[in-house]
């Protein structure tokens, strides 16, 4: 006995990876990914690679997944895809102290974050 398989959650076009615990703020990984929002897939990929941005990378291999995923998983055509959604995420952050004067302390916030790439396969627009 197991569990009942589960209803897909996206579409039949559509495929998805999730990173988890990147260790950045939230605010500074949205501007990374605002900037391959609704981009064609390999235009994103090399926006990523040539990108000044130190969690490009990181990006850049969360995407690759989903287009892996896109294509092995579901069998779409990864010439055709598109980053139909990124969007970013809280995780957990890591509280430090450091000592101040008089015998005080300041607290140190280090945030962590997760990033969420859905791809989805576009049809050709006849011109």
């Amino acid at each position: 006995m197991g569990k009942p398989k589960r209803e897909r959650a996206l579409k039949d076009n559509e495929a998805k990876a999730v990173t988890r615990n990147l260790r950045i703020s939230p605010q500074k990984l949205n501007l990374v990914a605002q900037m391959i929002r609704g981009r064609p897939a390999t235009a994103a990929l090399n926006d990523l690679a040539f990108s000044r941005k130190r969690i490009a990378k990181d990006v850049k291999k969360t995407l690759e997944s989903a287009i892996a995923n896109a294509e092995f998983n579901h069998g779409l055509d990864i010439d055709r895809l598109i980053v139909a959604e990124a969007y970013v995420g809280k995780n957990l952050v890591m509280k430090r102290m450091r000592a101040r004067a008089r015998g005080r302390a300041a607290r140190i916030l280090k945030p962590f974050a997760q990033i969420t790439i859905v791809v989805r396969e576009v049809e050709e627009e006849a011109a």
